[in-house]
């Protein structure tokens, strides 16, 4: 088990990696007590040789760290990547590239919705992972020879992992199909956390633009303080309480002092002065720069027995493609489809070849769905004329 402390050693480690295909990358971080994840452990592994990096080691800078992934010769590994990646993007302003997700390879190479890394070290690797050490305090020092181990194995056998998903992608010519789902991971807004549209995710009762333009002033205030003193944002202020303050607009300390939990500390100090400042200017804001709720989701008309008959078609479909049946359409764009709307992905590109035209076709009466025994299958209808 190798485990890096020192600047010289990380710059050793990561010097010949940079000239290698791929590396399979994995992290262990903190954020229960932070806004911002806390990298504690690093693991890195190339083709034949694998480290855990000590972020936290006294004087250890790393940049040689930073420099391999941002390198965009070297495909950097992950299995379901998007807090592994959030945590470089945060360190380094800049998303990792190439990526390469092998929990969305495995979906397009039909290993099912969502499989596991265990699952897929099981199944391609033939390895079994020790699980202890999952919920381990990775911020406490020193770590022991099981937590290394732990860790490293999340990035040694993610090595065949990939190799042997790689092979079926290249076998059946579908490396084309992970496109598509990569591009969110490789887009920088996937982790950025804006404080003005913090509010959106908040459901108030009411909807006037006034309640919802003190919303947006004391939702913002509460993700730029949790980001500026690195606290989660609910142990500032919790969900029920930002609402309960929006929809009473408190004038004064003492107004804000009633609101349920708070406490007269918070509002007579300089957390309270903060946020009675925000709803003022809420307060302030004229009509035209006031927030509205977006729009209700279009009200389709979706017959439930199309909705059916489309759900068993994707699964027919799906299983013979062998790839994940969330991966070709959503149950949203089921019921989109069945009211009559083609404004889906599911109509695009590979999803259209495997799904979407006989989908189509189905709907419109040129396909008909029967039994073959206990299995679905698909009968072309003649149109007469």
């Amino acid at each position: 088990m190798k485990l890096i402390t020192t600047t010289d050693e990380l710059a050793a480690f990561c010097k010949p990696l940079a000239d290698t295909e791929f590396i399979a990358v994995d992290t262990e971080f903190m954020r229960e007590r932070t806004y911002w994840p806390k990298l504690c452990l690093a693991q890195v592994a190339g083709p034949e040789d694998a480290a855990a990096i000590d972020a936290l080691a006294d004087g250890i800078d790393l940049g040689p760290l930073d420099e391999l992934m941002a390198n965009p010769k070297v495909l950097k590994v992950f299995h379901a990547a998007r807090q592994d990646l959030e945590i470089f993007y945060l360190r380094m302003n800049k998303v990792p590239q190439p990526l390469f997700d092998t929990q969305v390879a495995a979906m397009v190479c039909g290993h099912g919705e969502a499989a596991s890394y265990e699952s897929l070290a099981t199944k391609l690797a033939k390895a079994k992972i020790d699980k202890s050490s999952r919920f381990t305090d990775w911020s406490r020092r020193p770590l022991s020879e099981r937590q290394i181990a732990y860790a490293l194995s999340d990035v040694t056998h993610l090595r065949m992992v990939y190799e042997k998903l790689k092979r079926q992608l290249d076998k059946t010519g579908r490396f084309s199909w992970i496109t598509e789902e990569m591009a969110v991971l490789n887009e920088p807004g996937t982790y950025r956390a804006d404080p003005e549209q913090a509010w959106r995710r908040l459901k108030p009762r009411g909807a006037s633009p006034r309640l919802l333009g003190t919303l947006r002033e004391v939702a913002a205030w509460r993700e730029r303080t949790a980001q500026r003193i690195d606290i989660p944002r609910q142990r500032l202020l919790r969900d029920e309480q930002l609402l309960e303050i929006a929809s009473h607009a408190p004038k004064n300390t003492e107004e804000l002092a009633m609101t349920r939990g708070l406490g007269r500390g918070f509002a007579e100090g300089w957390q309270g002065r903060e946020l009675l400042e925000a709803i003022e200017k809420a307060r302030k804001l004229p009509d035209a720069e006031l927030p509205t709720r977006d729009r209700a989701p279009e009200q389709l008309r979706a017959p439930s027995a199309v909705v059916d008959l489309l759900r068993t078609l994707l699964r027919l479909k799906a299983e013979e493609a062998g790839v994940a049946a969330r991966l070709v359409a959503s149950a949203d764009e089921l019921d989109r489809l069945a009211a009559g709307k083609r404004d889906v992905h599911a109509l695009d590109g590979w999803r259209r070849e495997i799904f979407g035209s006989d989908a189509v076709n189905l709907i419109e009466g040129r396909l008909a769905l029967a039994l073959s025994g206990d299995q679905p299958k698909l009968i072309p209808i003649a149109k007469e004329g």
